[in-house]
């Protein structure tokens, strides 16, 4: 529910801009509204569960998901859909954690959660083209507000199967570190807000100043609330193994690219290419299937080969689909400019989001799995909002740049009566707008495509996988020698530190 919800919402993106008025700056917002809110308080969701119960705050989370669903269908302003998207984010940031840990805490490691995670990554694909396609059906026969109403009864069947299905796990004491969820999701905001305003008013604006030097304070007060805190909503040891910390920069980068890949894609074909909402959520179906096909590869081979082949694979994949990406404009077709790219791009997704998944919770203690899957959701999440922010920051540049060279072109060649709607509009008809939105976006997918390679250099030089690593993955356990067992016992550290990796077996105090 949660994927679909994404890739829902994505298609209806021109519709929305239309209906209540946003600019292709701002229509950002609609996305960044969600993936603010979910990825910064994702990890306390994740400690919710651990403390509460998961199954009781997986059904709170999905309820709540529910009720900013139905509002947001109901929005006849922009700032009551943008208030509307961030309480869905507040839902998916209870809800998510708590699924994912409870997978963890379901299946032992091994092969037995490498096909669960593989079935999960094969789900959310699922999940994504069937919101493609669903939003392409509601938004064309009937309106861009169902893609929010649909959620409503399928949040209200999970909600009733819950119980019967699901146990409640195990509750762990502890308390909620609020300073620290408050601190970085305002962090984020004033961060993605500072790029988004640099995109139409320049980096020297005041406000654009103002934005990211709060947010340099507020992300610096996190740090230093969660250095202290006794028991933090990210446990700052996490970073200390280099593998997690590789995996969590991994994600970044690959979430920073894959949502600006799919929101520009959508404004172009529907803009440029001029597809109906339906037609584009078929044109967008070959991705999630492949991503699902890879997903399979990846967790069937996995065990034998290690996540580092995979790792370093998906993420060149991904760039190079990013960067065959580049090459659209006005005159690209779907078969000769985005068909081809984007089957490339989805193959390295599916092969990534397995690979990295079950790297960054390998070795987590149980009462730890909460935390640690929030904290690869938030990167998730924060990387999407961040790389988007960056993308339309690009985006706005160059189509700023590209107007000038069209508008001459446009005042040349346009009847009277284009010159009156000019006059009065502010904008550009086709030709001439498509002109603008394909140099914009393919600037956009040039930096999308230099995220990918980053991602590729951190698995590259980053990541080393051990020993002990492909024996959990194969199903086996290495013993702990006394020390370890005592870390794990008193501070939850990672079971699977290795001599290898001293930093691996350094661990909170007891009482975090």
């Amino acid at each position: 529910m949660v994927v679909l919800d994404i890739t829902i919402v994505n298609i209806a993106l021109p519709h929305i801009q239309t209906a209540l008025g946003f600019s292709t700056e701002n229509l950002s917002w609609v996305i960044n509204a969600y993936t603010l809110t979910f990825g910064g308080l994702l990890l306390l969701g994740g400690r919710l569960g651990d403390i509460l119960g998961r199954r009781r705050v997986f059904m709170s989370g999905v309820l709540l998901f529910v009720l900013a669903s139905l509002l947001g269908g109901l929005a006849q302003e922009s700032w009551q859909l943008l208030a509307a998207r961030s309480l869905q984010g507040v839902g998916g940031a209870i809800a998510s954690p708590t699924a994912l840990a409870l997978i963890t805490t379901t299946f032992r490691e091994g092969p037995e959660r490498n096909r669960a995670f593989g079935v999960f990554s094969a789900v959310s694909a699922g999940g994504g083209a069937i919101g493609l396609i669903t939003g392409g059906v509601l938004v064309e026969w009937l309106d861009w507000r169902w893609v929010f109403f649909v959620n409503v009864p399928i949040g209200i069947l999970i909600a009733l199967a819950t119980p019967r299905y699901i146990r409640e796990s195990e509750r762990h004491p502890g308390h909620f570190d609020i300073a620290g969820a408050l601190t970085a999701t305002a962090g984020m905001v004033l961060l993605v807000y500072g790029f988004i305003r640099a995109s139409k008013d320049g980096w020297s604006d005041s406000l654009t100043l103002g934005a990211f030097g709060a947010a340099i304070v507020l992300l610096t007060l996190f740090l230093a609330t969660e250095s202290r805190s006794r028991q933090p909503i990210t446990p700052l040891w996490m970073f200390r193994d280099r593998n997690r910390a590789g995996v969590y920069g991994m994600m970044l980068c690959l979430a920073g690219a894959i949502f600006g890949m799919f929101f520009f894609l959508t404004l172009f074909v529907q803009n440029v290419l001029g597809f109906s909402p339906l037609r584009t959520g078929l044109a967008f179906l070959p991705i999630s299937g492949i991503i699902a096909v890879a997903a399979g590869f990846a967790s069937q081979f996995l065990p034998r080969f290690g996540p580092k082949p995979f790792m370093v694979a998906g993420a060149l994949l991904a760039a190079t689909g990013l960067g065959w990406l580049t090459m659209t404009d006005s005159d690209s077709t779907y078969a000769s400019g985005i068909l081809g790219p984007t089957l490339v791009l989805g193959f390295g997704m599916g092969l990534q989001f397995v690979s990295l998944t079950l790297m960054a919770l390998s070795g987590v203690a149980t009462k730890d799995s909460g935390a640690a899957s929030g904290v690869l959701n938030t990167t998730q999440q924060v990387g999407g909002s961040l790389g988007l922010s960056i993308l339309v920051t690009v985006y706005g540049t160059a189509s700023r740049n590209e107007a000038t060279d069209q508008i001459p072109k446009f005042l040349a060649q346009a009847t009277p009566a284009q010159r009156i709607q000019f006059r009065r509009t502010g904008q550009l008809p086709p030709p001439w707008s498509d002109q603008i939105l394909a140099s914009g976006v393919s600037s956009a997918f040039i930096a999308a495509a230099a995220f990918a390679v980053c991602g590729a250099l951190i698995a590259l030089v980053v990541i080393q996988v051990r020993a002990s690593d492909l024996e959990r993955l194969q199903g086996g356990a290495m013993p702990l020698a006394p020390a370890e067992e005592g870390a794990t016992d008193a501070g939850g550290a990672p079971s699977g530190a290795s001599p290898s990796n001293p930093a691996a077996h350094e661990r909170p105090p007891p009482d975090g």
